[in-house]
């Protein structure tokens, strides 16, 4: 099955959370909330220093893809 790089989630036991899930490598998700981000993979030290220089820029696109679908709902 295909999924988008993106996906929005909520939980109604977290009524103030909105959570932004990326489903590519490396995976994470991330609380709009407080910016909180749970990385759903396990890293080696290569892939640490990968991590550190792609999460800024993934942590971003996650923020501009929420304000993308807030946006066409506003529509």
């Amino acid at each position: 099955m295909d999924f988008p790089k993106f996906l929005l989630g909520d939980n109604t036991d977290f009524p103030t959370a909105i959570f932004v899930i990326h489903t590519d490598f490396p995976r994470f998700i991330i609380n709009l909330e407080d910016d909180e981000v749970e990385w759903l993979e396990d890293f080696d030290q290569h892939d640490q220093k990968e991590l550190e220089i792609e999460a800024e820029g993934l942590i971003q696109q996650a923020n501009e893809f929420y304000d993308r679908e807030i946006s066409r709902y506003e529509d």
